[in-house]
C-alpha cells in the first residue's frame, strides 16, 4: 500500500470538494485516511483459503454453521461502505473440519478489499471449498449499502441478500432448506 499516494490523493480530494486541507480539523486527515486504508483494505491480494487450517477429527457429515458474522466492506462502484452479516455453512467431508473462528476470518479477509456483494459471497464459498474440500458450502450475506442509503435513491435500512451454494447444498434441496431454516430460525 502506497501511503504517500493516498495522502496526496486525499489532499487533492479535499481541495476538489472546496475544502482547505491545511485547515485545523483537516490537517492530519490525509494521514488518517492513509492509515485507515491500510486497515480496511488489508485483504487486497490475500488468499483467504490459507487461513483455514484443516483439523483432523472423527468423521462428520452434518451442517456446521456460523451465523451473523458481522463485516464491513467498501463498494467498488462508489467507494462507500456496505455493512452486513454473513452466514457461512459447510458439511465436512469425513474428518476435514476447521476451527469456527477460521470461517469468520475468511469473511474478514474477503470483505477487506474493494468489493461487490455478489463477488464477496462467491469468494467466501470458494475459499471454503478450496481449503476444506467439504461435501458442500453455503454462504448467505445480507447487507446495507450506504451508496443506496446516502445518495441516489436514499433508501436507508434496505438490505441486499445474496447466496451461493456449492456441492450438496446445490444438489439436495432438503439440505439447502435445512441450512436456510437454521439461518432464519424457522
Amino acid at each position: 500500500m502506497d501511503k504517500k499516494k493516498i495522502i496526496k490523493a486525499t489532499k487533492l480530494f479535499l481541495e476538489g470538494i472546496g475544502e482547505d486541507p491545511e485547515r485545523g480539523g483537516l490537517k492530519d486527515t490525509p494521514k488518517r485516511v492513509a492509515e485507515m486504508c491500510e486497515e480496511i483494505f488489508a485483504g487486497i491480494g490475500a488468499d483467504s483459503s490459507k487461513v483455514i487450517k484443516v483439523l483432523k477429527s472423527e468423521d462428520h457429515d452434518e451442517i456446521v454453521l456460523m451465523k451473523d458474522i458481522s463485516f464491513f466492506s467498501v463498494c467498488e462502484h462508489h467507494l462507500l461502505p456496505f455493512i452486513g452479516k454473513a452466514h457461512v455453512a459447510y458439511i465436512p467431508n469425513g474428518p476435514r473440519v476447521t476451527g469456527l473462528s477460521k470461517l469468520a476470518r475468511v469473511v474478514e479477509i474477503e470483505s477487506k478489499q474493494l468489493q461487490v456483494q455478489e463477488r464477496l459471497t462467491t469468494a467466501i464459498a470458494e475459499s471454503i471449498m478450496k481449503a476444506l474440500r467439504p461435501k458442500g458450502a453455503m454462504v448467505v450475506i445480507e447487507a446495507e449499502h450506504l451508496c443506496m442509503a446516502m445518495r441516489g435513491v436514499k433508501k436507508a435500512g434496505s438490505k441486499a441478500q445474496t447466496s451461493v451454494v456449492r456441492g450438496i447444498f446445490r444438489k439436495n434441496p432438503a439440505t439447502r432448506a435445512e441450512a436456510m431454516a437454521l439461518i432464519t430460525g424457522r
